[in-house]
C-alpha cells in the first residue's frame, strides 16, 4: 500500500531537502517522539573530534578502515602503515573513549570505540570521530548500533553516488537517553563484554604460544633470502616456474618438521571437502540470508564485515551443498588463504567460492588442535608458498591437500584445543552481552514510542 506524506514548504527550505524519502512519516513520529523523551543531540553530549593527521616519514602509524571493523564486536584490525605509505584516507588521528561512526551507507553500523590509549592511531576520513562529554562512551557505542539510528542516518543519506551522511548529520542525531540506571547498567554490560574480547584473544594467543612451543619454534621468523637457485627438474615437479615458490625458507621449514615430528598431509586428515559457489551480485540482496565470503570468515569464526545476502529461494536451493554444518572446517583459498575456523553452532547462510568446507576424521586429529596449526605461521607459510594470482592471491584446492600437518601427542592437542575452545566461548559470551545491551536500549526507547500504524 502506498504511503503518502504532505510536508510543509518551510520544512524542504529547512532541511534543503526534496527527496521524498526524507519526509517519511515514520522517520518525522521518530524525531518528535525522542525528543520527547527528553534525548539530546550527539553535539550536546559529545564534541566533534578533528585532530588532522599528518604522517612524518619513517613514522609507523595504526590505520582503521572502515572495512576491517567487525560490526558485531566493533573490533578492527589496523594496518601498520610507514607515513610517507600513508593513504589519502587516513586523515583523523584516534584517542581513548573516542567514538568512530561511519558515514558511508553500505558499511552503516561500522562504530568503534576505541577503549585503550594507542599511540599512533589513525582512522579513514570515512568516519566521523566524536569524544563523549556527559555519557559514557560504552552507552553511546552501543546506541550507535540500534536498528533506530540506522533508521535516522537512511534518512539523512544523500542520494549519491556513494551514498553518505556527513559530520553535522551525525552531530544532529537525538541521544536518547532514558533514566541514569538504564545508562549505568549498559556501561557495565559493554564493559563486561570488551573484558571478554580481551580474555578470548589472550586464551588463542596462549593456544598459539603452546603450539609453537611444542614446535619448538616459538622465536621462529622466518628468513628470505635475496638470490638463490633451483634445480630444472624442480621447477617441473612442481609445475611451477614463480621464484618466489622456490624460497629457501620453506624447503627448511617443511624438512624440519618431517626430521622431528610425525607429520601427516592434510588429505588423509579428511574424508572430503567442498568448494563454495559464486552466486553473482545481481543476486545480492538488502536482506535475507547470509552469502558468507572470505571476508566474513576469520579465525574466531563469522564476522559481519560488508555482509552480503541472498533471497530464501535461492538459499533453499544450495543449502544441501554449501551450507556449513556444526564440526565443519571452513578454510579460505583466495584473497586471504590460509584462515581455519571449525563450525561450532548451526549456521544458516551459504559458503562463497574463496571458502572451502573440509569433512574431518576426528580419530586422527583434534579439531580445534588443526585449525589453530593452520592459522598459525607453520601453516601459513605452507599455504603461501603454494598461494598464486598476480592480483588477488588464491591457492588450488589440491595444493591444500598436501599441507603437511605435525602430529603432536593426543595430550598436547587438547590441551592446546581446550585453551582455542575457552577462547571461543569468552567471545560467544561478549557478543551476546552486546546484543543483549543493544536490546535493552531499543526496548526502552520503544516503551517511550507508541508505533504508528500506515
Amino acid at each position: 500500500m502506498a504511503v503518502i506524506s504532505v510536508a510543509k514548504l518551510s520544512e524542504l527550505e529547512g532541511a534543503k531537502r526534496l527527496d521524498a524519502e526524507y519526509y517519511r512519516p515514520e522517520y518525522s513520529y521518530l524525531l518528535a517522539n525522542l525528543y520527547r523523551t527528553g534525548a539530546l543531540p550527539v553535539k550536546i553530549v559529545a564534541v566533534p573530534v578533528k585532530r588532522k593527521f599528518r604522517p612524518l616519514e619513517g613514522e609507523y602509524f595504526d590505520y582503521i578502515e572502515i572495512a576491517e571493523v567487525d560490526l558485531s564486536t566493533g573490533e578492527f584490525n589496523a594496518s601498520k602503515i610507514i607515513g610517507e605509505e600513508a593513504p589519502n584516507r587516513a586523515q583523523w588521528v584516534v584517542k581513548r573513549d573516542d567514538i568512530l561512526i561511519s558515514t558511508v551507507r553500505p558499511i552503516r553500523n561500522a562504530v568503534v570505540w576505541v577503549r585503550d590509549e594507542k599511540e599512533n592511531l589513525v582512522c579513514s576520513s570515512g568516519f566521523a570521530v566524536i569524544h563523549p562529554t556527559s555519557v559514557s562512551s560504552e552507552y553511546l557505542f552501543i546506541y550507535f548500533k540500534t536498528e533506530y539510528i540506522a533508521k535516522l542516518l537512511d534518512r539523512y543519506t544523500t542520494a549519491t553516488e556513494y551514498p553518505a551522511v556527513t559530520w553535522k548529520d551525525i552531530l544532529n542525531i537525538p541521544v536518547f537517553l532514558g533514566n541514569k540506571e538504564l545508562r549505568s547498567e549498559i556501561t557495565e554490560d559493554v564493559n563486561k563484554a570488551f573484558t571478554l574480547l580481551e580474555e578470548s584473544q589472550i586464551s588463542f594467543s596462549q593456544a598459539e604460544d603452546l603450539l609453537l612451543e611444542e614446535l619448538r619454534l616459538k622465536n621462529f621468523k622466518p628468513k628470505y633470502e635475496l638470490s638463490y637457485v633451483t634445480k630444472l627438474s624442480q621447477a617441473f615437479n612442481a609445475h611451477r616456474i614463480d621464484a618466489e615458490y622456490f624460497q629457501p625458507v620453506y624447503d627448511k621449514l617443511l624438512k624440519y618438521l618431517v626430521n622431528n615430528f610425525e607429520t601427516i598431509p592434510l588429505k588423509r586428515l579428511i574424508f572430503g571437502f567442498q568448494k563454495g559457489i559464486e552466486v553473482g551480485s545481481e543476486n545480492y540482496e538488502e536482506d535475507g540470508i547470509p552469502f558468507i565470503r572470505v571476508s566474513n570468515l576469520s579465525v574466531h569464526g563469522f564476522v559481519k564485515k560488508d555482509q552480503k545476502y541472498i533471497d530464501e529461494d535461492l538459499y533453499k536451493t544450495l543449502k544441501e551443498t554449501y551450507e556449513p554444518k556444526v564440526g565443519d572446517l571452513l578454510l579460505t583459498k583466495d584473497a586471504t588463504p590460509g584462515i581455519a575456523f571449525i563450525v561450532k553452532e548451526p549456521v544458516e547462510g551459504i559458503i562463497a567460492s574463496g571458502i572451502l568446507k573440509l569433512k574431518l576424521d576426528e580419530e586422527k586429529i583434534d579439531k580445534e588442535y588443526l585449525a589453530l596449526f593452520i592459522n598459525s605461521i607453520v601453516g601459513k607459510l605452507q599455504i603461501e608458498r603454494d598461494s598464486g594470482g598476480s592480483v588477488i592471491a588464491h591457492c588450488r584446492p589440491e595444493q591444500i591437500k598436501h599441507l603437511l600437518v605435525p602430529l603432536l601427542p593426543i595430550e598436547t592437542q587438547q590441551q592446546i584445543a581446550s585453551l582455542v575452545q575457552q577462547s571461543h566461548e569468552a567471545r560467544r559470551r561478549a557478543k551476546e552481552l552486546l546484543e543483549e545491551a543493544k536490546r535493552r536500549v531499543e526496548e526502552a526507547i520503544e516503551s517511550e514510542i507508541k508505533q504508528p500504524s500506515y
